[in-house]
């Protein structure tokens, strides 16, 4: 199983940008396809964007078209989440998370089978 760790989070005023950052070790990241999801105090953990192995593919929820970009760097072994426009409502826990399942890319939480720690992004208005 991959191993992955967060890191990037902080606190942003309202209009500010963070790029997440998302390490793998264990497993080469080019096997997975990666994804982001967050978790706001008293909800549920929501997708937020996808990218296939290749790097490809992508897709996003709606409420982050046009101001996040999902990329990654295979060689790295790293996937990133830059996120720019930031609004209160972006204001979660933001984990990534791997999928090694040889389907269609998802964005159901019970399709990636590896999970980080969380990263706080806290967006003030």
């Amino acid at each position: 199983q991959v191993q992955l760790v967060e890191s990037g989070g902080g606190l942003v005023q309202t209009g500010g940008s963070l790029r997440l950052s998302c390490a793998a070790s264990g497993r080469t990241l080019s096997s997975y396809i990666m994804g982001w999801f967050r978790q706001a105090p008293g909800r549920e953990r929501e997708f937020v964007a996808f990218i296939t192995r290749g790097g490809g593919v992508t897709y996003y929820t709606d409420s982050v078209k046009g101001r996040f970009t999902i990329s990654r760097d295979n060689a790295k072994n790293t996937v990133y989440l830059q996120m720019n426009n930031l609004k209160p409502e972006d204001t979660a826990v933001y984990y990534c998370a791997a999928d090694r399942r040889s389907g269609s890319p998802s964005t159901l939480r019970r399709d990636y089978d590896s999970w980080g720690q969380g990263t706080q992004v806290t967006v003030s208005s």
